[in-house]
């Protein structure tokens, strides 16, 4: 059965250390501490002291100071690599964990789903090829000696970095290595560790090479496992959850995130707040539960954005900027019809279509697919269309010859309609408001990844109310928003009340409309 020795780099909260060590070498896993030199020193002897009779714990060769970005973080990783290979010879596996980390299954799956997988988990993407690095120096933090930590000595690090560019003093990358880079929290097998440690010792040149790259911590062990590892006995994830912000910064998790961490195909979970300590108990409960049982949903990175972005300004979106120098043109009329329930909209307009003669075109800032002419480029992408709107309609209007043209928009899209609004042409607008059943709501989260088949009822709970009153604030929005010629038909009501509303809208006679209005099924899901 596998035997875990995790490696955890900590700096702060010894009575968290201390229970987090307690916590998982209850199973019968090893834990190899690096408390960073710089704490003070009484705190890490309350660690040794509270931890003293454990013997599934032992502590890095060698204290070191810890700085981000710098070689010390990797070192203080081997030094607690390298007891632990020397302390724990049973231990199968050695899981890269720091103190803000937490399980989220228990010891027993764990064990299981190591045994069943005979691999090495660890990101370990092409350095050049990939996109990994999204901002900020590249190439650069390989080919310069970075002596200097950019955090504690600015000055340094960039007047090192700027004199060895402007004399062209760089360096080659070790012939024989492809340099790859990924997340730092890895879990690595036994063999593979003995391999790293043996390279270590053997290739000087390469030790010399990544003292001195900047943030070898994302490239070090991630380059040598595919070095030393043969590729189909890799897996390039990260066992433990994290997510980052818009802004790169690592999201924390509370107290009320147990049933969403659980439900991720993870191990382990970082951050964990301090102050969660309700969270802390139940993920130590669950950890020590072989009982527990998982239903891996899986859906947490889309439901986190989600629930974000409705804290934005204006609830939804951050402001954007709009092209205003162009318009559609006085003499045209562009036809709005807003429904959050899309094939209730796609309906109503093949039934127009098939009894008007101007056209009509669904969900063209909201479906990539959406059936377009060829307009030399502008029409390929819905970042395109979104960015120059009023460009691509008045082309539209262009191209279907006509002075009327019925689109369809998502109640999300306030924006956009409120642009409409604002330019020179004639515009319309008709509000569809269907009926939202529980299992309709619960089907729109799965199609957009909220939730999935296996996703607790705990969450669901707390998920399809949010959802309920995130589609009645949009409502709102566009009744807040005073818009002329505003038509809205519902569900609830019946076809003699619609029938004047869609004809007033499209300006035809009631007839006309009544057809419309008896579209066969058009509220049906």
């Amino acid at each position: 059965m596998a035997k875990v020795a995790f490696i955890l780099l900590c700096h702060k909260d010894p009575a968290a250390i201390v229970q987090q060590a307690e916590q998982l070498t209850a199973a019968g896993d090893y834990v190899s501490i690096h408390f960073d030199a710089r704490a003070k020193k009484e705190h890490f002897q309350t660690i040794q002291k509270s931890l003293k009779n454990n013997p599934n714990v032992c502590y890095a060769v060698k204290r070191i100071k810890c700085g981000w970005g710098a070689w010390s973080l990797v070192q203080a990783t081997l030094y607690a690599v390298e007891a632990a290979e020397k302390s724990f010879p049973r231990a199968t596996h050695f899981y890269m964990v720091s103190g803000d980390c937490m399980p989220i299954k228990s010891a027993k799956f764990t064990h299981d789903f190591l045994d069943a997988n005979d691999r090495d988990f660890i990101e370990s993407f092409d350095y050049f090829e990939s996109d990994w690095i999204k901002t900020g120096m590249k190439e650069e933090r390989l080919i310069y000696r970075h002596f200097f930590n950019e955090r504690t000595q600015p000055k340094r690090f960039y007047g090192s970095y700027n004199f060895q560019k402007r004399f062209g003093l760089t360096r080659e990358i070790p012939h024989d290595l492809q340099v790859m880079i990924g997340s730092q929290w890895w879990c690595l097998r036994r063999r593979t560790v003995e391999w790293i440690l043996n390279f270590t010792r053997e290739r000087k040149d390469v030790m010399r090479f990544f003292r001195t790259t900047w943030i070898p911590d994302e490239t070090f062990f991630q380059t040598l496992v595919r070095h030393l590892v043969p590729e189909n006995e890799i897996e390039t994830r990260t066992l433990t959850f994290l997510m980052f912000s818009d802004y790169g910064m690592p999201v924390t998790f509370y107290n009320d995130h147990f049933d969403l961490l659980k439900s991720q195909d993870f191990l382990f979970a970082r951050k964990i707040s301090p102050e969660a300590s309700d969270l802390k108990q139940r993920l130590g409960e669950l950890f020590a539960d072989d009982d527990a049982e998982f239903a891996i949903s899986n859906e947490g990175r889309d439901l986190f954005k989600f629930l974000t972005g409705r804290g934005r300004v204006g609830r939804r979106f951050a402001s954007r900027f709009w092209e205003s120098e162009s318009t559609l043109g006085r003499e045209r009329e562009l036809m709005i019809v807003s429904c959050k329930k899309w094939h209730v909209a796609k309906r109503l307009l093949a039934t127009v279509r098939w009894h008007t003669n101007f056209p009509n075109i669904e969900y063209l800032f909201s479906e990539q697919d959406t059936d377009l002419p060829d307009l030399g480029g502008i029409q390929t992408t819905i970042g395109k269309r979104t960015r120059h709107r009023r460009a691509l309609m008045r082309m539209l209007f262009d191209y279907y010859e006509t002075d009327r043209l019925l689109v369809c928009l998502d109640p999300a899209n306030l924006d956009l309609i409120q642009d409409f609004y604002n330019d020179r042409s004639r515009t319309k607008l008709l509000e569809i408001e269907c009926d939202f059943s529980d299992e309709y709501l619960l089907g729109h989260a799965t199609r957009v990844g909220l939730a999935g088949e296996k996703t607790p009822q705990e969450t669901l709970d707390q998920l399809l109310p949010t959802i309920r009153s995130d589609i009645a604030f949009e409502t709102d929005q566009i009744k807040d928003a005073n818009f002329e010629n505003h038509f809205r038909i519902r569900q609830s009501n019946s076809v003699e009340q619609n029938i004047p509303q869609i004809a007033q809208f499209l300006s035809i006679p009631e007839d006309k409309a009544r057809i419309v209005a008896e579209t066969d099924h058009l509220f049906s899901d």
